[in-house]
């Protein structure tokens, strides 16, 4: 008789008090200057990282930027829009 081997299901490890992502998404209307001085000032990212943010969401369509609390990416969220940026939210 062969035993089969169960496999659990994986699931997602959630980090603690990072339940949110920020995410960029890609446009053809900013500059990649813009969006990396965007990222340094409202995310507080250095500049390798946030050009490489603007990379990904250049090529991939989007790029999570920052995780954490709902309570603290919400003004960054506020504020990314207000430069004109195409950016959400969501679970994870």
């Amino acid at each position: 008789m062969v035993k089969e081997k169960n496999n659990p299901v994986e699931r997602k490890q959630e980090k603690p008090g990072f339940g949110h992502d920020l995410v960029l998404y890609n446009d053809d209307i900013h500059s990649f200057d813009f969006v990396i001085e965007t990222l340094m000032e409202v995310c507080e990212h250095e500049h390798l990282q946030a050009e490489q943010c603007a990379f990904i969401a250049h090529h991939n369509g989007r790029c999570p930027v920052k995780s954490g609390q709902l309570s603290d990416l919400k003004p960054k969220l506020d504020e990314m829009t207000r430069r004109g940026l195409s950016v959400s939210i969501e679970s994870v």
